[in-house]
This record gives C-alpha cells, sequence and structure tokens, in this order.
C-alpha cells in the first residue's frame, strides 16, 4: 500500500489544530489506560493499522497488558474490562458506528452511571478526536513504522 498524502506537511495548521484537541483530551483527567484501549478499540473498528501500530506501543509503553490489548476486539466477552471500562468502550463502538447505531439510550445510560458529565463530554471528544485521527490516516493511507519480523 502506498501513501497518497502527507497531512503534515501539506496542511500544518490544519493538523496542529488537531492535535491541540488531542492534547486537551489527554489533559482531560481520563485515564492513560482508558484512553489507549479507546482509541484501540476505535481504530480497529475503523481499519487503522497506523493508528493500531501506534497506540498498541503506547498502551504497551503505559504498562497495558498484552492479555488485554489482544482481547480487547471481544471485550464483551472477557472479564478482563471493568465496568467504566466496558461503557467506554461500548460508547466507543456506538460514537464510531454512528450512523447505523444513532448512540442507543442503553449505551448512554452505562456511560452516565461510570461517567460524571464531564468526563462524559471528555469522553465523547476522544472518540470523536480517535475517529478523525483514523479518517486522516485511512484516507491518505499513512503508512506506520516498518519492522522486520521473523518468518
Amino acid at each position: 500500500m502506498q501513501a497518497r498524502l502527507d497531512a503534515y506537511r501539506t496542511a500544518p495548521d490544519d493538523i496542529n489544530a488537531v492535535l491541540a484537541l488531542e492534547s486537551h483530551v489527554k489533559a482531560s483527567g481520563l485515564e492513560k489506560s482508558l484512553i489507549e484501549l479507546v482509541k484501540i478499540r476505535a481504530s480497529q473498528i475503523n481499519g487503522c493499522a497506523y493508528c493500531l501500530e501506534m497506540h498498541t506501543r503506547e498502551a504497551r509503553a503505559a504498562g497495558e497488558a498484552e492479555e488485554r490489548i489482544h482481547l480487547l476486539s471481544a471485550w464483551r466477552e472477557s472479564s478482563f474490562f471493568s465496568e467504566r471500562e466496558r461503557a467506554a468502550l461500548g460508547w466507543t463502538e456506538v460514537l464510531t458506528l454512528v450512523a447505523e447505531t444513532h448512540a442507543p439510550d442503553g449505551d448512554y445510560a452505562e456511560v452516565e452511571k461510570n461517567f460524571s458529565p464531564s468526563e462524559t463530554v471528555s469522553l465523547t471528544l476522544l472518540i470523536g478526536t480517535i475517529n478523525l485521527w483514523n479518517r486522516i490516516a485511512v484516507g491518505f493511507r499513512t503508512q506506520h513504522p516498518s519492522r522486520k519480523f521473523p518468518t
């Protein structure tokens, strides 16, 4: 697969605006592990290899367990995730697929039980931001770093 466009070089002011939003979300007070889980889950749904490589690497560096990363796509069937994480992952899925789901009341109720109103806004901004990054990376075919693996 070949990259289409380097958005960072082509429109640095636009990308800097997204980076500012990213910094704001990171400083929101949401747990680092929760932020990375949300980013990984949205990136799985959107098929964003660039973001998956980055966020799984960052999650590992922050101490996230390999088992949780591997089971993230099956979080509903795993006991490795807390009620708060489950609410965030459910909200991630319904907002990432909002054209199909229309953000059901049941998913919102789970978020409401586990997050304060301001945390709910921060979580929603987080989900929106990673979806924007996914669209930039997938749309422009941004390439993740290359590595050699044993065959």
